[in-house]
């Protein structure tokens, strides 16, 4: 069977409807619908009913669910273990949004190679909606971000929760003005509290999607905006940034993201890693919740 059948099927599943199926796997809707006829006629039954409101899975869809994300990940796995380089056991592949790759990601590489010396690593940087499919297909074995949405087979740990705090380059810390604010997109959680906590500041003159990118900015420029607090610490040590006073703090949780059909032995060690490094952060609390799902 065509591995991309399955593929096509299980992001039908999590979208819902063939169209954003379809976006999601960058191909046409017309792809999308052959790759679903050619699936069912292999397997002889109907999987999805369309209607109005997206596509929703027949009897026969609902049994070959319980199989197809098996599928697809056994398949990344044959992948991943023909590639491993002479003398390593096995690849592990994690992936992380980008802001998550300095510290917490680059620690985990360096105890990987300390702790871990007989696995490959392959690492990646991408948006969150990317890194949950590929964990779901099987091509990455761990991501790690802030905001994970449920999937069918998935487990999601609490690596660490941080938090967001207002800063400003200003040396008067009280007043904001918000043609001085830079507004950062921590996710739709931040954007609803943020709404309703300071609706003074919910309609600034910049508004950047990169948690990086706008702290760069207004260390440059000068601003204000809320950021994580591990990777200001620096600045406000150095007197570049300065704590507004008073200002709510936000908490910006993150997780790690795996498949319950992970192999262990290359998912506990790099995992461990992970709960090492993010514990070894002074300025965040994590709370375990080994095998929960979500």
């Amino acid at each position: 069977m065509d591995i991309n059948l399955a593929r096509t099927f299980l992001e039908i599943v999590a979208s819902g409807n063939f169209v954003r199926a379809a976006e999601r796997l960058h191909v046409t809707q017309t792809a999308v619908s052959m790759r679903v006829r050619a699936l069912e006629e292999l397997l002889g039954r109907k999987l999805f009913v369309r209607n109005k409101s997206g596509a929703s899975l027949t009897a026969a869809g609902e049994q070959f669910m319980r199989y197809a994300p098996t599928l697809v990940q056994v398949w990344e796995r044959a992948r991943h273990e023909v590639a491993v380089p002479p003398g390593l056991r096995a690849v592990v592949a994690v992936g992380g949004e980008l802001s998550l790759w300095n510290p917490l990601l680059l620690d985990w590489l360096v105890w990987m190679k300390e702790s871990a010396p007989r696995l490959a690593v392959r690492t990646q940087v991408g948006v969150p909606e990317d890194l949950m499919i590929q964990v779901a297909e099987g091509i990455l074995d761990i991501a790690v971000m802030y905001a994970p949405q449920h999937r069918p087979g998935l487990k999601i740990d609490l690596l660490m929760e941080e938090k967001l705090v207002l800063v400003t380059t200003a040396r008067r810390r009280q007043a904001l003005r918000s043609s001085e604010y830079v507004y950062v997109d921590w996710g739709p959680e931040f954007s609803a509290h943020h709404k309703l906590t300071l609706p003074e500041l919910s309609n600034p003159g910049t508004f950047i999607g990169l948690g990086p990118l706008g702290l760069e900015y207004i260390l440059k420029v000068g601003g204000s905006g809320y950021f994580r607090l591990h990777a200001v610490q620096p600045h406000l040590r150095a007197g570049r940034l300065r704590l507004v006073r008073g200002a709510r703090e936000f908490l910006y949780p993150a997780y790690a993201v795996y498949s319950e059909n992970a192999d262990p032995e290359v998912l506990m060690p790099a995992l461990a890693g992970l709960r090492h490094v993010a514990a070894a952060n002074p300025r965040a609390s994590r709370r375990s919740n080994s095998g929960r799902k979500r």
